[in-house]
């Protein structure tokens, strides 16, 4: 098994005990990630427009040789990295598409003996998969609790996971209380690409025939907005 589809993640992530590898440039990580993973860019963010510029204005050719000549010097290091990341060496790795960055790190590490799988698709179709979720996903029993500001709210939604019911928490899953103490004491918002993944994370371990207990929310939450299929 080489590949794996995007709906077939998690399924080996948990089965198969493997760690999940992004190797997307920095800034691409920072902007959004599928939750979990850890970043060992192919390229930097320099480097990634500097190959890109060339692709565009010159020719493939000259941008793979640039690429080569750039990564060569960083293949030790990247395999000494994983191995204190992954003493079992055992990997998924994903770039945008599914190509040619996750396609060079995962036979580099091949090589050097991992056991390495790859996103079908990449990033880009993992992101296809969750909104189509979000879009599609109808809850039989979806229960919205409102009230004023200060109420109480998040407490009952903890109690009541606490007693088992199944709850998506909003604000913390978007770093904010969504109300007048917004960002106070939280970490900082994440961008709302990375927010619906991060939503998507708490999808997919819920049961739509079960009951599911939410917050009464406005469409934005601080700086990120919610999907407008759940939203819906």
């Amino acid at each position: 098994m080489e590949k794996i589809k995007a709906a077939d993640l998690w399924h080996a992530l948990d089965a198969d005990n493997r760690l999940l590898i992004d190797v997307r440039s920095p800034a691409e990580y920072a902007r959004a990630h599928i939750p979990n993973a850890v970043n060992l860019p192919l390229f930097n963010d320099e480097e990634r427009a500097k190959v890109g510029t060339i692709y565009k204005q010159i020719s493939p050719e000259s941008a793979l040789l640039k690429g080569l000549e750039i990564v060569g010097t960083k293949m030790s290091g990247f395999v000494k990295k994983v191995i204190k990341w992954s003493p079992n060496r055992r990997l998924i790795l994903y770039c945008w598409r599914g190509g040619k960055r996750s396609g060079s790190v995962a036979w580099l590490l091949r090589f050097a003996g991992f056991d390495v799988v790859t996103i079908e698709g990449g990033y880009k179709h993992y992101r296809n998969l969750i909104l189509q979720t979000f879009d599609n996903q109808h809850f039989t029993q979806l229960i919205v609790l409102g009230g004023k500001t200060g109420s109480g709210k998040t407490a009952i939604l903890n109690a009541l996971e606490e007693q088992g019911e199944q709850v998506i928490d909003l604000e913390k899953i978007a770093h904010h209380k969504g109300s007048a103490f917004g960002w106070i004491g939280e970490k900082p918002q994440q961008t709302t690409e990375q927010f619906e993944n991060d939503l998507y994370d708490n999808f997919r371990k819920i049961d739509p025939l079960r009951r599911v207990w939410v917050e009464n929310e406005s469409r934005s939450i601080g700086s990120v907005f919610i999907a407008q299929g759940f939203w819906n």
